[in-house]
């Protein structure tokens, strides 16, 4: 899948065949990847990293896509923004409107921003602590915005051990939207060498 995609690409950018990451792609929905020495890991059943239907309770009873309630897609990614600002009385109708709200000191954008981060932090935290990993990358659009980062490295550090987080790096990726033309790249790499050896 394109978080997949994009952990590999963006682990590759950074560490090579080396090291174990996270990469989140927070945009209009909330994905992830995770990368262990270099290889996308995909779990039992291939859905490993998948943190966007993890239930909190702060998403208390919305409705979510995957038919459940109270997940972190319905407080951490672009849609669940747009829902939350439209409730509010603010007609925006995309991530990038929201972004651009905030871009212009709206307080309330730059609030729902903020605790979108916050509220992906909260979870990252229970997955840092377990897997300990190098890096957590944060790619989509939601990464545009530092308060979003910053809400997120400062939840991750507040919630995870000393020991977990004192030579962990949070930031934006520096591929951008090219991680998953990047890690699709790799991953065809990968497929020829194995073929070939």
């Amino acid at each position: 899948n394109d978080a997949n995609l994009a952990a590999l690409g963006e682990h590759h950018a950074h560490f090579g065949q080396n090291h174990h990451s996270i990469t989140i792609k927070a945009g209009t929905a909330v994905g992830s990847g995770i990368i262990v020495n270099g290889s996308v890991y995909r779990g039992a059943t291939f859905d490993a990293g998948d943190i966007t239907h993890t239930r909190i309770d702060r998403a208390a009873n919305v409705p979510c896509s995957c038919g459940k309630t109270g997940c972190l897609e319905t407080v951490a990614s672009g849609a669940g923004l747009v829902r939350q600002l439209r409730e509010r009385g603010i007609a925006v109708s995309s991530t990038a409107e929201v972004l651009a709200l905030a871009r212009d000191a709206d307080p309330a954008a730059t609030r729902v921003i903020r605790k979108a981060g916050m509220r992906l932090g909260e979870v990252l935290s229970g997955v840092v602590n377990f897997f300990n990993p190098h890096a957590v990358f944060l790619t989509g659009s939601l990464s545009s915005s530092e308060s979003f980062i910053a809400a997120v490295r400062s939840r991750v550090y507040e919630g995870c051990h000393p020991l977990v987080t004192r030579n962990l790096r949070i930031e934006a990726a520096k591929t951008g939207a090219d991680a998953i033309l990047y890690g699709a790249a790799r991953m065809l790499v990968e497929e020829v060498s194995l073929t070939r050896g």
